[in-house]
């Protein structure tokens, strides 16, 4: 630092200001500052700033998703990041893997490394080992799915809306015989698209006893032998709901081994890669997960500048995307 302070002909105080983003600082000097520490390949010590930094910041948040190779998980990391790069914040992001164990184990490396702040998705049945750090000061938000144990802001989609939405449209094209897919039957996401999926049979005067609830299908490879097993059973669905987009990868897969898929409707809870270039196309209800990190983080740093407002709940609308699947009408059989 005071090389970068010699070369630019200033304080290393002033070095300091700009480094950590601190105001009264003129554009001319902070130009100067940069310019000396870019051409003396100059990066701070993080860490050492926490230390001496007069709000105890460290500029970072972690991130926890279901994991990162999901489209879903990666459009809400990407707008976390976006929303943080505005504030010279730096983002860790972790994937969950439905694990109770490693959900634990994330948050506690993000918590050893001092981050500002957390944005979780979580699978414990309870989150209270959380209290602690709530107690602190630290902000959590949750993101997709509601904690258990303790309160905080929360950022979720509108799952039971968008389920019956998705199931409604099934029925208007004249479907009575259903099949729902589900991921695991414990995280409260997935509950709540089966109870808005199941709800709106009922409103609809279609008998739910009988109907095949297939649930705790943990990946794509799982719902595709699910699925090839339900069409060996006498009377097959002639519409699917499927409640998490990799579980509909995996439907997919099995309607096109079985020659089924365009005479199956299909409809999706999340979008999938590449869906509107399928024949048919796939019909979804798409979440905005821009969105949802877009808020989980701008929750964050809210709170981070005083925002003592009560836990707020933020609920994101979802959107049918007609794209030929769900538009499928019921095949008329023996």
């Amino acid at each position: 630092m005071r090389h970068v302070a010699a070369l630019a002909g200033v304080g290393v105080k002033t070095v300091s200001r700009v480094i950590n983003g601190e105001p009264n600082v003129s554009p001319a000097t902070t130009a100067k500052v940069l310019a000396a520490a870019r051409s003396l390949d100059y990066e701070p010590d993080l860490h050492a700033g926490n230390l001496r930094r007069s709000d105890g910041r460290s500029r970072t948040l972690g991130l926890l998703v279901g994991s990162v190779d999901n489209p879903f998980a990666g459009a809400v990391h990407r707008a976390v990041e976006d929303v943080a790069l505005g504030r010279g914040v730096a983002v860790f992001a972790s994937s969950l893997d439905d694990d109770p164990a490693r959900e634990q184990a994330a948050v506690s490396a993000f918590l050893r490394r001092r981050v500002d702040g957390l944005i979780l998705t979580t699978v414990s049945e309870s989150q209270s080992y959380l209290a602690p750090e709530l107690r602190r000061g630290t902000p959590v938000v949750f993101v997709d799915r509601e904690p258990a144990g303790v309160t905080s802001d929360t950022v979720v989609s509108d799952n039971r809306d968008g389920a019956a939405m998705a199931t409604r449209h099934l029925l208007e094209r004249g479907h009575r015989r259903f099949a729902y897919f589900g991921d695991r039957s414990t995280i409260r996401t997935a509950q709540e698209r089966r109870r808005g999926f199941l709800d709106e049979l009922g409103s609809a005067g279609v008998a739910t006893r009988d109907i095949p609830v297939v649930e705790d299908l943990h990946d794509e490879a799982a719902a595709q032998r699910a699925a090839i097993e339900l069409f060996t059973r006498p009377d097959p669905p002639t519409a699917i709901f499927s409640s998490q987009n990799l579980v509909t990868i995996g439907v997919i897969r099995a309607l096109r081994e079985l020659g089924r898929h365009r005479d199956t409707a299909l409809v999706g809870f999340d979008d999938v890669p590449l869906a509107d270039l399928l024949e048919p196309g796939i019909t979804v209800v798409a979440q905005n997960p821009q969105e949802i990190g877009r808020i989980a983080a701008e929750r964050v740093f809210a709170r981070l500048d005083g925002d003592d407002s009560p836990a707020g709940r933020s609920v994101v609308r979802t959107r049918l995307i007609a794209r030929g699947s769900g538009e499928i009408t019921p095949r008329h059989e023996g």
